[in-house]
Formats: C-alpha cells, sequence, structure tokens
C-alpha cells in the first residue's frame, strides 16, 4: 500500500524555550476545544475523536514538544513545566479566550499545568487519566530514571521497513492493538518520519520518550490542583493499568469543582480506544448540545 499522508490544516509556532510546536485544526462547528495528546503519540492521532465531536465542538489539536511535527527544545529539557509551555503558545497563536481543553495522560497534566500557571486560561477541563502524582518535595529534579515506563521506551523499535509494517507489528501488540483502527492509522501516518533509504522511524525519540517519563514523577502539578477554579472532569478507564480510580479519587480530592467519570471496558488508552465513546462523554460533561452551534476559535 502506498502511503499519502491526508491534508490537514497546520501551522507552527515556537515557545519561549525554542521549541516549535506543530498546531492542527481539525475542524468541526461549535466552541474551542484542545486536545493534548499522550507520551509518545502526537496530535493528529485525536482526528477520530475530532470527527466524533464535530458537531460540538472545533476541535485544535497540537503536537508536544519532541511528538510528530514539534522539534525539541533548544534546552534539551523534558521537565514537564515545558509541555505547559507548548499549551500556551497553542493558545496564544490561536487566539483561544477561555477555551475548553481535553487531555489525555501526560497532555491531561499539560492542560491542568497550564492553567495553574496561568488561571482563566480554560473554560473547563477533561482529563483522561492526567498523570499527576502526589510526591515527596525532596524528589530530585531528574525524576526517576529507573521506572519500568522508562526502560520499557529505550527498549522500543524505533525503525520499520514501512508505514505498514510498523501498522501490522502495533496491530498485534499491546499496549497499541486495543486502539480504534482509525486512531492506530493516525498515529502511524503522522507518527513517523522517511529515512533516506526508504524505511520509517519514529518521530518521538525513545530517549527522549523514557526521559519524558522520568520527568514524569518530578513535576508540581498536584501542589497547586486546589488553584483551579475552572470546572474539572477526571475520567478513568475500568480496565487501566495507569492512572484509576485510587489515584483519580486523590486528585479530585484537591480541585474545587470536579466530577469523576469511570468508562467500562477502556483501558489508559481509551480516548484512542473507542474515541466515539469519549467524545459523548466529553460532550456531557461540558454541557454542550449536539448541533447547538456556536462561535468557533478566534
Amino acid at each position: 500500500m502506498q502511503f499519502d499522508k491526508p491534508a490537514v490544516n497546520s501551522r507552527l509556532v515556537e515557545t519561549v524555550e525554542g521549541a516549535t510546536i506543530a498546531i492542527h485544526d481539525l475542524g468541526g462547528d461549535g466552541p474551542a476545544l484542545l486536545l493534548a495528546h499522550a507520551t509518545g503519540f502526537h496530535g493528529l492521532v485525536f482526528k477520530p475523536l475530532a470527527a466524533a465531536l464535530s458537531a460540538s465542538f472545533h476541535c485544535i489539536a497540537f503536537d508536544e514538544r519532541a511528538h510528530g511535527a514539534s522539534s525539541r527544545p533548544a534546552t534539551g529539557s523534558f521537565a514537564w513545566t515545558g509541555f505547559a509551555e507548548d499549551v500556551l503558545a497553542v493558545v496564544d497563536a490561536m487566539g483561544l479566550k477561555a477555551a475548553w481543553g481535553f487531555g489525555h495522560s501526560a497532555g491531561g497534566a499539560a492542560l491542568l499545568l497550564a492553567e495553574e500557571r496561568r488561571p482563566g486560561t480554560f473554560k473547563g477541563l477533561f482529563c483522561y487519566e492526567p498523570v499527576v502524582f502526589a510526591m515527596p518535595s525532596q524528589l530530585p529534579p531528574e525524576g526517576m530514571p529507573n521506572n519500568p515506563l522508562t526502560k520499557h521506551a529505550l527498549r522500543r523499535q524505533e525503525v520499520f521497513d514501512s508505514r505498514d509494517a510498523a501498522l501490522f507489528n502495533f496491530s498485534g501488540k499491546a499496549p497499541l492493538s486495543s486502539m480504534s483502527p482509525a486512531a492506530l492509522r493516525a498515529y502511524v501516518d503522522h507518527g513517523f518520519a522517511d529515512l533516506p533509504d526508504g524505511r520509517v522511524q519514529l518521530q518521538c525519540r525513545r530517549e527522549d520518550e523514557a526521559e519524558i517519563y522520568a520527568q514524569g514523577f518530578a513535576h508540581d502539578a498536584y501542589a497547586h490542583l486546589h488553584e483551579i477554579t475552572c470546572p474539572v472532569t477526571l475520567c478513568y478507564g475500568e480496565r487501566t493499568n495507569s492512572i484509576g480510580a485510587p489515584l483519580i479519587e486523590k486528585i479530585a480530592e484537591q480541585v474545587t469543582e470536579v466530577r469523576i467519570v469511570r468508562m467500562p471496558s477502556l483501558g489508559h488508552l481509551g480516548p484512542l480506544e473507542d474515541p466515539a465513546a469519549c467524545a459523548v462523554e466529553i460532550v456531557d460533561a461540558f454541557g454542550i448540545q449536539v448541533n447547538k452551534g456556536s462561535d468557533g476559535p478566534t
């Protein structure tokens, strides 16, 4: 099968730390909804979710630093405060005023960190299993470099003979095999760079991914959750092996206006496993009626 990259309305913006961030306008009718992806993915993996939300929201996704079409930061730092900088750079570049936000895993943490840094950035947040831990204050700046996720990332296969070969590999191997076919195809289509010899290479390099996982235990989003005043929905999958009910409830204790949603039959990759079901929960959480119509991003 010959690869044909779908056309997407995209642009680039530079952060204060020197990272070039790719922004993708995924279309739709209604108020702006900013979509923030999980570690190792990219913004265009949300194409199926955006399609399911298109009657209610104008969806905007972006590639976090060192993911997809976005560059590594000039500083070389993967402290998670940088992902909040990515969020705010996109918000400013798109002229978003009190937009809605959806974040998956690390993307959820990035949105929470951004709202903590600049209160009022979002009208409401929906975070699916956000990576937010109550960590001891003496945790070193390098986080936890020996955690299982970091070790696994360093063993990840980066190069494949083709995108179709990568798709075949991921389709038969957990956890990506749980993704919907459309989401997995979008991940492969836009998550690899072409090499001169015809092969393809993951754009999120395994050393960067490993460092991001290590730093995930060092940010201070949890300590400032009580400062967030916009409504927050915390969602988790019934079959998750990651941020499940105990951690979600611990996060919820710190948030002023919060609700918890449990999604049956889904795991940590829930928004990519069943985008349509997640879209229903997002619309419900934000109180937006389908086909209501509203101003899009300004």
